[in-house]
């Protein structure tokens, strides 16, 4: 689950110590005793029986960010065995697109049930994979169990032959039919390897569809866990390939044989991924990156406010599309806000043990910490100031960096425009709504938006007004995305498509409109003339349209 404008606070240059040379930094999260580590969670057996759905002939390994050690070794895939696995997927689609709907949703609800009972393993994996914190690893259970639930109740309804008003009421029956595409291809990112994997997963398969999925690497013991429990609940194995490797060697091959293309990732990968489908005429759903903004007006809670701009900004280390890096706060409450949000983002507890406690862990990879370094960096030194962390923290672990906050950017720093992907926000003062708004729609993203206000008919208005595929009222981002009856995407560059509600599994589907005429046919009959038959018609329309027909 993946680029502002200038403040009106005076700019001045921050240096922070590093840890133990005179100012504390960010609290750690002390381990509990007898926490499990990689190597309890980790076993050959569990990465035997995981890799088991793996079509892959070659090996490749991958490592923790806690601690830079390795955690697995694991298949790696050629081009040539993309092939084989879109192969397997097409032969058992058939059958699985045989199966009635309820069937194939009764998978849906076993597997929530099953995710919930045993969390504890998957949470572990997050972990381990990508750094997080449990909490935030937390976000990603309830987000599957959500979509499972949802999908598991809905698809019936959702994928219901639907009738409609024909071209002449009573003679044309009309109905609409939803069939599977067939075999998706389905590319999942790092930051949220479980909802993002099986979560998007899950539509297609209510639908009817089989998936080709590539995880990335880093990642993929968590995919495959959600695969291997999903199977349990009932979904045959063949229906869900996996295949692991480099993105620029395999990605191509899955984006060019899916009969339906997910990808979540990059704008830039997202753009050549577009391109590919659009070359073959089939479609796409891409969420990309964000810039997104959060708004706290004059008269907002300024206490619920700041603890949800820590959420907002801080949550999975800020490595989540649709977090906050722009924050704008009305001139008149700003400092009382930022004394608050400061003293809660300087408290936040960092960790990376396998248990509840930390408030934040650390970065994915050495990538990551190096954005989130060249943005702080960059912005010091034309003239930002730092207001909070600023640092990272090797004593806790090799990525670990503190959640940090910037005053006084301007447009001709990095981090403006792009998009940092880490525990960092900048704060921008505002004076008036119609200015947060201009100041807050000034990116080419659209992925999500945040507004605070005590009134909630204003903030819902203001809502409005902002050009993203998400708007949370009083909450950061968690509200909108855990609606899963509601879409959720993004406009201009941050994406096309949207996951949840109907649109969510629709995508994974073709229409079809079936329409059967009776008695008369939709021409000149029972001896009228041509002009007869034209003047019949247009009495006809008129008349529909008296009667209210739609």
């Amino acid at each position: 689950m993946t680029v502002s404008q200038d403040g009106n606070s005076a700019t001045r240059t921050s240096t922070r110590p590093a840890p133990g040379t005179g100012e504390a930094g960010n609290p750690v999260a002390p381990a509990p005793a007898g926490a499990r580590t990689a190597a309890d969670v980790v076993t050959p057996a569990l990465v035997a029986a995981l890799t088991r759905g793996v079509v892959g002939s070659g090996k490749t390994r991958t490592s923790s960010p806690l601690t830079g050690s390795e955690l697995a070794e694991l298949p790696e895939s050629t081009p040539e065995d993309v092939a084989r696995a879109f192969e397997r997927a097409r032969a058992a689609q058939r059958a699985w697109a045989a199966t009635p709907v309820r069937q194939r949703a009764a998978v849906l609800l076993r597997f929530h049930d099953l995710v919930l009972a045993r969390q504890s393993e998957v949470l572990d994996l997050i972990q381990l994979e990508t750094g997080k914190a449990r909490l935030h690893a937390h976000e990603e259970v309830q987000a599957v169990a959500v979509a499972a639930r949802h999908y598991g109740r809905k698809a019936p309804s959702y994928l219901r032959p639907k009738r409609h008003t024909g071209a002449i009421p009573g003679l044309t029956k009309v109905t609409e039919l939803r069939h599977p595409r067939g075999v998706v291809g389905q590319i999942a990112p790092w930051n949220y390897p479980f909802e993002l994997s099986v979560g998007d997963a899950l539509p297609a398969f209510a639908a009817g569809n089989a998936v080709v999925m590539k995880p990335d690497t880093q990642t993929a013991l968590t995919a495959l866990w959600a695969r291997d429990l999903l199977v349990e609940a009932g979904l045959p194995a063949e229906v869900w390939q996996v295949v692991l490797g480099d993105g620029p060697v395999i990605g191509p091959e899955v984006a060019d044989r899916g009969d339906y293309v997910s990808f979540t990732g990059s704008t830039r990968t997202g753009r050549e991924v577009a391109q590919r489908a659009a070359a073959r005429l089939v479609g796409c759903s891409l969420e990309l990156g964000g810039k997104n903004a959060m708004l706290v007006l004059e008269d907002a809670d300024l206490d619920k406010a700041a603890a949800g701009a820590v959420r907002g900004a801080f949550s999975s280390a800020g490595q989540l599309c649709i977090s906050i890096e722009r924050l704008y706060v009305h001139e008149a409450v700003a400092d009382a806000f930022l004394e608050r949000f400061l003293a809660r983002t300087r408290a936040m507890r960092l960790g990376g043990s396998l248990a509840y406690g930390a408030d934040m862990g650390s970065l994915v990879s050495q990538r990551q910490l190096e954005t989130v370094r060249r943005h702080i960096e960059d912005a010091v030194a034309k003239g930002a100031t730092v207001l909070a962390g600023g640092r990272a923290r090797p004593d806790i672990g090799p990525l670990f960096h503190e959640p940090t906050v910037l005053e006084g950017v301007e447009p001709s720093m990095a981090v403006c425009g792009e998009e940092t992907f880490g525990p960092l926000v900048s704060v921008y003062r505002f004076a008036d709504v119609d200015e947060a708004v201009e100041l807050a729609n000034a990116t080419s993203y659209g992925l999500n938006s945040s507004v605070w206000t005590g009134n909630g008919r204003r903030g819902r208005e203001i809502a409005a007004r902002l050009r993203t595929g998400t708007v949370n009222v009083n909450e950061g981002y968690a509200s909108a995305y855990g609606s899963a009856q509601a879409p959720m995407g993004g406009m201009g560059d941050s994406g096309l498509g949207r996951r949840h509600g109907s649109e969510g599994i629709y995508k994974y589907t073709e229409p079809q409109t079936v329409a059967h005429q009776r008695v008369l046919p939709m021409a000149p009959s029972l001896g009228m003339s041509d002009e007869a038959y034209a003047a019949f018609m247009s009495r006809s329309l008129k008349a529909l349209k008296t009667l209210r027909f739609r």
